[in-house]
């Protein structure tokens, strides 16, 4: 008996030994810079991007976004669009393409997803399912014009997902992904994400064995880093808590969340994307609940795909398309 109670206190001392070490030593590295990723968006002319405004989430806090009205001549039906930005991005960064929206008619707003740019303290969130309440915020405060479509990059594009195949898709009647982040197990993944990433799997994997547990305390560590450079990091959220790494992206199951989908939905990307393989988006969505045509365009980068004149066209011509054959329901 003595020697089972031993042999059990060995263990257990073993096993957290183990889960400290992982929380403590198992975070991300910092990548090196990705001078592709970060360089266009110094070249860029900045001088007309709009001042923040703010909205009132439920918690009390103010979160931050970028209004750009529709130009007079727009056409009313077209409504609004709510644009999602990547990875340790801001409203900023989509600056280009959402201003394009306005000039094509269209109602725009760039949201400062909550832990980057001016919403909240940067690189975390207070729980998984915060960024669905503060969108659903951000439409009861502000009101976008309908019909809605939301427009996810990247990062912003997996979020997008999340919520067209979550219990309340009708927040918004279209949806629009450009080369969205599927999942770590999606064949579109390319390992690190190009070199975009650094995943600190120890510390991640055990945060989310110790969630199936009950164990919360330490999702705010951060477990994901990104390949920002020294010159631009000051503005952006280089580095991801287990928290929101976690919503900031489809669920875990992300089959599932295809399957769900039942609200219009189109697909863009770039065929010389870096950080996802590009040619696996067409078989990844002929999973979702309905037909989700996927558009690839060719000589376009990851970050050609908001930046570059012919690719904000194809994006601005592919809301229209929803639009048009999708009636608001």
């Amino acid at each position: 008996m003595k020697i089972a109670m031993g042999l059990l206190l060995l263990v257990s001392i073993g096993l957290l030994s183990t889960v400290a070490l992982s929380l403590i030593f198992g975070g991300p590295s910092q990548p090196p810079a990705m001078t592709d990723i970060n360089g266009p968006f110094k070249a860029l002319d900045n001088r007309d991007l709009p001042e923040l405004d703010t909205y009132q989430a439920r918690d009390g806090s103010q979160l931050a976004y970028r209004h750009y009205p529709a130009e007079a001549s727009g056409d009313a039906g077209n409504g609004s669009v709510v644009l999602l930005h990547g990875s340790a991005g801001n409203s900023r960064s989509l600056h280009t393409l959402a201003r394009a929206y306005a000039d094509a008619g269209f109602s725009a707003y760039s949201l400062d997803v909550r832990g980057h740019g001016a919403s909240g303290p940067r690189g975390d969130i207070a729980y998984i399912g915060q960024l669905e309440d503060d969108l659903q915020d951000f439409i009861d405060a502000v009101g976008p014009a309908t019909p809605r479509t939301l427009v996810g990059f990247s990062s912003g594009g997996g979020f997008a997902l999340r919520v067209a195949g979550s219990q309340h898709p009708q927040r918004f009647a279209h949806y629009l992904l450009l080369a969205p982040f599927i999942s770590q197990e999606a064949p579109t993944y390319r390992p690190d994400s190009g070199g975009w990433t650094s995943v600190g799997l120890p510390r991640y994997i055990t945060i989310a064995l110790l969630n199936q547990l009950g164990i919360d305390t330490f999702n705010h560590l951060p477990v994901m880093r990104y390949a920002v450079d020294d010159e631009v990091a000051p503005s952006l959220t280089p580095a991801y808590s287990f928290t929101l790494a976690q919503n900031y992206r489809p669920r875990p199951d992300y089959l599932a969340t295809l399957e769900a989908v039942d609200r219009p939905m189109r697909v863009l990307a770039g065929r010389d994307d870096q950080i996802f393989r590009a040619e696996h988006f067409a078989p990844v969505f002929q999973h979702a609940g309905h037909e989700v045509p996927v558009k690839l365009l060719p000589g376009i980068e990851h970050i050609g795909l908001i930046l570059d004149p012919g690719a904000i066209d194809a994006a601005i011509a592919e809301t229209r398309h929803l639009i048009d054959t999708n009636p608001a329901r």
